[in-house]
């Protein structure tokens, strides 16, 4: 198929590229490559993948030196009239949208870009896939639309309309703009809730990330609620496979829906929405210690109360995806962590404790 992916340069949207342009998909990603966090992170990530980013130019596509069926684009969803231009040159058969302003904490205090990206951005994604005919979008959504839902394990089949973070209200509005989508112009949308995705590559404001830099170089850690949380932490080699078979298989009605006893995960329109996590949450304490084991350090500690938009748990139920997609995560936490540790070194060049890595990109 010939794929667009949104967010390319992103960590979860490399993985997916990467896994894509194994199998023989022709793969187009487009990425704002804004300075939410490192840039050189995220020009690692395309260096990586073949992309030229020395001399890139806005709008003007580059060709991966490393594979012949990727092509590049520096492009902002948000830029309606380009990105409109972009699907017509390419006519794509499926579309992948992971661009989006990411974190909880970040939405308290910047909220309008939430709201520029997420749903504006995400309004012409829409718009360009109904104009265009495509044939099925996958999106990301987030585990955090759950909010104050504290039936567990979380299920797509439960109510979700209690967030507690804009960044979670930007992406149930998602869910919602699809399902518009899918019953006005029978688009096909399969929504994806991701649960605490980490790995290679991964971001550095998340707490793996956060907690592995702090730890080696010496630093404390804050660990919130006081250490009374559980995560659903995800491989992202396992996330990707799901998306894989997700994309694979576009949404379709569900013939048995009943508008007198909705179901939330499915409708009468071509609509769909997953819970794509690994199923078995972690106790957040638990995780430090695999990670001091894996770097032989230990943390020090810093235990905090809960944070505004934050919630003390996270468990996917993902009997859904795995009945439907054959989805069946793989990646043990303890596996996952080592993956990441022995990237992290190589990436930042770490023989040993420094105060400060040195980027070897």
């Amino acid at each position: 198929m010939k794929i667009l992916i949104t967010g390319t340069a992103g960590f979860i949207g490399y993985h997916l590229t990467q896994k894509l342009l194994k199998r023989g998909d022709t793969v187009v990603g487009i990425d704002n490559i804004n300075d939410y966090y490192d840039v050189k992170l995220k020009h690692a990530r395309l260096l990586d993948a073949g992309i030229k980013v020395s001399g890139m130019v806005y709008n003007k596509p580059v060709c991966s030196t490393k594979h012949p069926n990727y092509t590049f684009i520096k492009l902002d969803i948000t830029d309606k009239e380009n990105l409109q231009q972009q699907f017509q040159n390419y006519q794509f058969d499926a579309v992948c949208n992971l661009a989006a302003q990411a974190g909880v904490r970040y939405s308290l205090t910047n909220p309008d870009v939430y709201i520029d990206t997420n749903v504006k951005g995400f309004l012409n994604i829409l718009e360009c896939c109904r104009h265009f005919k495509i044939n099925h979008l996958v999106y990301a959504s987030s585990s955090s639309v759950y909010g104050l839902n504290k039936k567990m394990p979380f299920s797509e089949h439960n109510i979700a309309d209690h967030p507690v973070s804009l960044y979670a209200a930007s992406k149930k509005a998602n869910e919602m703009m699809a399902h518009t989508y899918s019953h006005l112009f029978n688009l096909r949308t399969t929504g994806l809730r991701f649960f605490t995705v980490y790995g290679p590559w991964g971001r550095p404001d998340m707490a793996l990330f956060i907690f592995t830099k702090a730890i080696l170089e010496g630093r404390p850690i804050e660990v919130f609620n006081n250490g009374n949380m559980l995560r659903d932490f995800t491989y992202v080699d396992d996330i990707v496979e799901g998306i894989t078979h997700v994309i694979d298989q576009p949404a379709e009605t569900n013939f048995l829906w009943d508008a007198k006893d909705p179901d939330p995960a499915t409708s009468s329109a071509p609509f769909r929405v997953f819970n794509i996590g690994r199923g078995a949450p972690v106790n957040l304490l638990d995780f430090v210690s695999e990670i001091e084991a894996q770097v032989n350090k230990k943390a020090i500690k810093t235990l905090m109360p809960m944070q505004d938009g934050d919630v003390a748990e996270t468990c996917a139920d993902v009997s859904n995806l795995d009945e439907m997609l054959n989805y069946k995560p793989q990646v043990s936490v303890h596996t996952g962590v080592e993956r990441f540790i022995a990237w992290y070194k190589k990436y930042y060049h770490i023989k040993s404790t420094s105060p400060e890595p040195v980027l070897v990109h």
